[in-house]
């Protein structure tokens, strides 16, 4: 419902101190007089005139009001749009190994991951997302879906250990690209993050890279970790124990996969880079909408023009027919 004239609505103001000016006069229609006590009047019940005596004023304050809302002219309006997107499908793979426990990052690596990339799909719901997991292995935790509520519950639940520990960055760039290649979307995009080297696994990260170039698919990569030494905990019998162990993430490769499949390399040595790098990689793969809407408005001040009219007929027919007062 909107309004065609809406400062007609400050007319409401007015009835305030008709309220005021009733009340006043209210108080000096009845003359007083003075008694010893009230005890005889005090099982007196009042009337149904006395009842009805400020229903007349309440009814004359509702239909004036009803009128200011029809000088406002309220009108409703029935839109259509159509929107047309340009469908942009992604996969994370995200590196689980047991370095990505290291607390360069707060809490550490993979927790700080999470939450960044939660904030990125929530800020993408017309997205089909999906999600692959890597260490030594690689399996996919959630296929390419819209249901990101779905998707972020399963997010949540990883952890580091859940595979043999290692880091497999090919196997785990084939993983992902076998979940979007065969999308009907008009742009495909992976988003890979580690914080290792590949050690494990039958398939080179470059092979994996020229294999995502062939099926039109865009990498991403992120080299997640500070540079020099980062912080790691080992589990000992005297408890958990820190040690600074080096930061080894092959750059070369990263920044080779992104070339060949034109997307881009970063580093995230801490959680406010991290965050900046998925900032710009959603402003780089913005979904883009064509909206065309059609609306039509109708005026609706009928019913309350009537509502208005009734109530005053109601106000007239009870002061001067039930609260008639004589001269």
């Amino acid at each position: 419902m909107t309004f065609a004239q809406p400062y007609y609505l400050y007319l409401l103001l007015l009835l305030l101190p008709a309220v005021v000016w009733y009340v006043l006069k209210h108080k000096k229609r009845y003359p007083s007089l003075q008694v010893s006590n009230s005890f005889a009047f005090e099982h007196v019940k009042p009337g149904l005139r006395e009842r009805l005596e400020h229903v007349p004023f309440i009814l004359r304050l509702l239909a004036l009001a009803l009128i200011v809302v029809v000088l406002a002219r309220p009108q409703s309006s029935n839109s259509f749009q159509n929107v047309d997107t340009e469908g942009i499908d992604i996969v994370l793979s995200l590196d689980i190994s047991s370095s990505m426990l290291a607390e360069d990052l707060k809490p550490n690596r993979l927790e700080a991951a999470k939450t960044v990339a939660s904030r990125f799909i929530a800020g993408r719901p017309n997205d089909h997302i999906g999600l692959v997991v890597f260490s030594a292995q690689s399996f996919t935790q959630c296929p390419l879906t819209t249901d990101h509520t779905v998707l972020l519950n399963l997010f949540n639940s990883i952890q580091s250990g859940m595979i043999e520990d290692g880091t497999a960055i090919g196997l785990g760039l084939a993983n992902a690209i076998s979940r979007i290649k065969d999308s009907q979307a008009k742009s495909k995009v992976i988003i890979l993050l580690t914080d290792g080297s590949n050690n494990r696994g039958d398939i080179d990260p470059i092979t994996a890279a020229e294999i995502a170039q062939t099926f039109g698919v865009r990498v991403y990569t992120i080299g997640i970790g500070t540079r020099g030494k980062a912080p790691y905990p080992f589990q000992t019998a005297f408890g958990v124990q820190y040690q600074n162990i080096d930061v080894d993430i092959d750059e070369t490769s990263l920044k080779q996969i992104a070339s060949l499949t034109g997307g881009e390399y970063y580093r995230a040595t801490d959680n406010n880079s991290l965050t900046s790098i998925y900032e710009q990689i959603d402003q780089l793969e913005k979904t883009k909408f064509n909206v065309r809407e059609y609306s039509k408005r109708q005026e609706e001040y009928r019913l309350f023009a009537l509502i208005a009219l009734m109530l005053m007929l109601l106000e007239f027919a009870l002061r001067h027919v039930v609260l008639r007062r004589l001269p």
